[in-house]
């Protein structure tokens, strides 16, 4: 079925109610033995999001923000997929795919579509304006969740690829970061008809051997790639190797699902070592209250299970654009990235800027794809 269909969101008071009694029956462990965030998220840090998630934040305002903006679901390949399209007044704008990825949402994007599509009210001109394909990843949100293996990256791109087409655009362009960064990898690599180029604000790519002599931009992502191996990254292999253990934590205990979450924005933005100076409560809130909402835990998680040997170099001859921001949790310098982006039309290393860079530093991933999808347009 390719019909597109209007979608409103509207989370039972039944559902509200369970959330608020589940954290109140939280049992939390003992403090940590060591200061700060080493162990993961302090008890105290985590025992003060919890109280505010139970007595202070309101969903309702999250679910009426994104009901604002239209809503939209459709089958694709037997799934039902959920997406923002939000089309600018601007007839000539250019469709934009945008892709998030893991632990994020569509809600990343909120800050940055007024003026992607809107640019002559935030600073910019009618002829950077863009109509926005904002899709949530399958598993994730309110799209379906995969009842059987095989939803790889590779898939999703296709079913992207289809989605615009329904939506009728004969032309776009594809930006991602995290999961988004492989999926629109993918995109490009499969350079569908009227794909005009591609931007990433990740990429994870290291040349099958490297040179003796590296040079100074080489040996940074070296040393950032290992440590992501050896102090970041066990997540990423629990979720690609026992995504249904953990699933059962995450689908019973909201202070558990918001301590996954929790953490990630702490380690990964770029936030001197504080998420609050970065992003409100409510914000990291809304994210995390959206994964306990739809049950989704398990069914995100299972992406690194269906793809995390995805994370690898892949040719792309299409234009492709590169903004890496200071504090992503993995670089490649531009070398490496020359090595399987044979056109790089764009590459920026803004002053600042973290891993959920639309999310934290909404101004600057504006003027980044602005600047980039104009040499494309």
């Amino acid at each position: 079925m390719s019909r597109i269909e209007p979608y409103q969101i509207a989370v039972p008071q039944a559902d509200l109610d369970d959330l608020r009694e589940r954290l109140d029956r939280t049992r939390f462990p003992e403090d940590e033995t060591v200061d700060g965030w080493v162990q993961g998220v302090p008890l105290s840090r985590m025992k003060d999001l919890v109280a505010y998630w139970r007595d202070g934040y309101d969903w309702r305002a999250c679910e009426d923000l994104l009901n604002r903006h239209g809503q939209y679901r459709t089958t694709i390949d037997g799934l039902d997929v959920h997406f923002m399209h939000v089309r600018s007044r601007h007839e000539n704008a250019l469709p934009l795919v945008l892709t998030h990825g893991w632990p994020g949402s569509i809600l990343e994007f909120l800050d940055v579509i007024e003026p992607l599509t809107d640019p002559e009210s935030h600073g910019g001109s009618a002829n950077e304006a863009f109509h926005l394909i904002i899709p949530s990843l399958p598993g994730y949100g309110f799209s379906g969740r995969p009842a059987e293996a095989g939803w790889g990256v590779e898939r999703i791109a296709r079913a992207w690829a289809e989605l615009v087409s329904r939506l009728g655009y004969d032309r776009f362009v594809a930006q991602g970061g995290d999961w988004g960064s492989a999926v629109t990898i993918q995109l490009g690599r499969l350079a569908p008809d009227g794909l005009l180029g591609i931007h990433l604000n990740m990429l994870s790519a290291r040349p099958a051997t490297l040179d003796e002599e590296l040079d100074p931009d080489e040996v940074k992502a070296v040393e950032k790639l290992d440590h992501f191996q050896n102090v970041e990254s066990a997540y990423a292999r629990l979720q690609a190797t026992r995504p249904q253990t953990l699933g059962y934590l995450l689908a019973d205990a909201p202070a558990g699902q918001a301590a996954w979450i929790y953490e990630k924005f702490q380690r990964w933005s770029d936030c001197n070592g504080d998420p609050e100076t970065i992003f409100s409560r409510d914000r990291m809130l809304d994210n995390i209250t959206l994964y306990w909402l739809t049950n989704t835990g398990a069914s995100s998680a299972r992406l690194y299970f269906e793809s995390m040997g995805s994370f690898r170099p892949i040719t792309v001859d299409l234009p492709v654009g590169l903004s890496i921001f200071p504090k992503e949790i993995i670089q490649a310098p531009r070398k490496w990235a020359e090595s399987v982006f044979s056109n790089i039309v764009y590459w920026n290393e803004p002053d600042r800027g973290g891993h959920f860079a639309a999310f934290e530093q909404p101004e600057l991933f504006v003027n980044e794809l602005r600047t980039c999808f104009a040499r494309m347009r």
